[in-house]
C-alpha cells in the first residue's frame, strides 16, 4: 500500500490504512493544529533529524492504564527512603534535552531534532504537553514528557542518569494522571521494562474508543 503523502492542509488519511508496522503518513509540519490532530487521531510524528516527517499509527497499540501501574517491592522500599523529589512541569526543556542527550550518548540516535523540540515545547507552553522530573540532591536526574489531551496521556520518551530516575517519574506521573481520572498513557511501542511496569497491548478498536472518550472532539 503506498504511503499518503501529506499536503498543506491539516488532515491525515484513515489510521485504519496505516502499514504493518504502523507507518501512515509523510510529510506535512510539526505546526501545533497538525499534532494536536494526529493525537486525537491516534498519530505521532518519529523520524530521523534530516529525513521528512514520518506519522506512525502502531495496532494494536501499548499502553497503561494510570491506575494498573505496577511497583515492585523493591521499587516501593525505594520510594518509601523519600532519596528523590518529583515534580511536575518545572523544567519541560531540561527534560526534553536530557531524553535527547542520553540516548545519543548511548549510541542509539534520537528522533528529537531541534525542530521536534521546539513543536513540543510549543505544545507545552500551549497546555497540550507536560514533564515529569526526578532530582536527587537537586540534581535533574530522571524524568519523562507528553502530550496531553483530555484525559489522554501520550508519552514520548523519557530518561534516567541514575538507577531508577525513569521508573519513579513514570510511577509518580500513573499515580497523578489517576487521580485525574486519566483513561490510558500511551506508550506507542513495546518494550520489557514498561510492561513489567504495567504495559499491555489493547486492540486498536478499543484504542480507538479510549481516544474517543477521553477527548471532547477528535478533528
Amino acid at each position: 500500500m503506498p504511503i499518503y503523502k501529506l499536503t498543506k492542509e491539516i488532515s491525515f488519511p484513515n489510521p485504519e490504512l496505516s502499514e504493518e508496522d504502523g507507518l501512515l503518513a509523510i510529510g506535512g509540519d510539526l505546526s501545533i493544529d497538525r499534532l494536536i490532530s494526529a493525537y486525537c487521531n491516534g498519530i505521532f510524528p518519529w523520524y530521523n533529524e534530516g529525513d521528512p516527517i514520518l506519522w506512525w499509527c502502531p495496532k494494536p497499540r501499548f499502553i497503561i492504564i494510570p491506575t494498573d501501574v505496577k511497583i515492585s517491592k523493591s521499587m516501593k522500599k525505594i520510594i518509601e527512603k523519600d532519596q528523590f523529589k518529583v515534580t511536575f512541569n518545572n523544567d519541560f526543556e531540561g527534560v526534553v534535552n536530557n531524553c535527547k542527550l542520553m540516548r545519543e550518548i548511548s549510541g542509539e540516535g534520537t528522533w528529537i531534532s531541534n525542530d521536534m523540540k521546539n513543536a513540543y515545547i510549543n505544545l507545552y507552553k500551549h497546555g497540550y504537553a507536560m514533564s515529569v522530573e526526578t532530582y536527587l540532591d537537586e540534581e535533574l536526574v530522571g524524568g519523562l514528557y507528553g502530550v496531553k489531551i483530555g484525559k489522554c496521556f501520550f508519552g514520548e520518551s523519557m530518561f534516567s542518569k541514575v538507577s531508577n530516575g525513569s521508573k519513579i517519574a513514570l510511577i509518580k506521573l500513573a499515580e497523578k494522571l489517576a487521580t485525574e481520572n486519566f483513561i490510558f498513557i500511551d506508550c506507542q511501542m513495546y518494550t520489557k521494562h514498561l510492561e513489567s511496569m504495567g504495559g499491555k497491548y489493547v486492540s486498536w478498536n478499543d484504542f480507538k474508543c479510549m481516544i474517543y472518550s477521553g477527548i471532547d472532539i477528535i478533528n
